[in-house]
Parts: C-alpha cells; sequence; structure tokens
C-alpha cells in the first residue's frame, strides 16, 4: 500500500495493532465495522499478528472515526509506524 491522491482527496495508508483480537471472527466484524464507516479501502485484517491495515480518504473521513469505533466494539487499539 502506498500513499497517494484520489479524486476525492488524499488517501493515507494506515497500520493499527488492535488488541483483544483473538480469532477469524474478531477480524471480521472488525473489518466490516471500518467498511461501514466509509472512505476505508484495502482493508486487512490479521488477528494472528493483531493488525489492521487500510487506505483512509481523509478528506471524507477522520483517523479517530476509525480508532473509535474499534474501540466501541470493546478492542484496544494503537498506531503502529
Amino acid at each position: 500500500m502506498a500513499n497517494g491522491d484520489t479524486a476525492a482527496g488524499t488517501s493515507v495508508d494506515l497500520r493499527y495493532r488492535v488488541e483483544g483480537m483473538d480469532c477469524s471472527g474478531c477480524a471480521l466484524k472488525i473489518e466490516g465495522a471500518v467498511e461501514q464507516i466509509g472512505g476505508a479501502e484495502d482493508i486487512q485484517v490479521n488477528y494472528k499478528t493483531q493488525t489492521l491495515e487500510f487506505r483512509l480518504n481523509e478528506a471524507t473521513t477522520p483517523r479517530s472515526a476509525v480508532e473509535e469505533k474499534i474501540r466501541g466494539l470493546g478492542y484496544g487499539v494503537a498506531a503502529l509506524a
């Protein structure tokens, strides 16, 4: 994934550690929640490494919206470099 421009604005590639995600059901739940927010593409969730990666159009959706959504599901979330 690489940062780039989209027709609607600038997109950024984000990577998070998701604490408490320990099964494929958790991963699917998180993926579905991120999809519902909108503005996210190329969503990849891996419960074995507890990571979430995706491209976000920050012109339409702030990072905080994704973070709050994941926390609302009961998981811890922290940005990775």
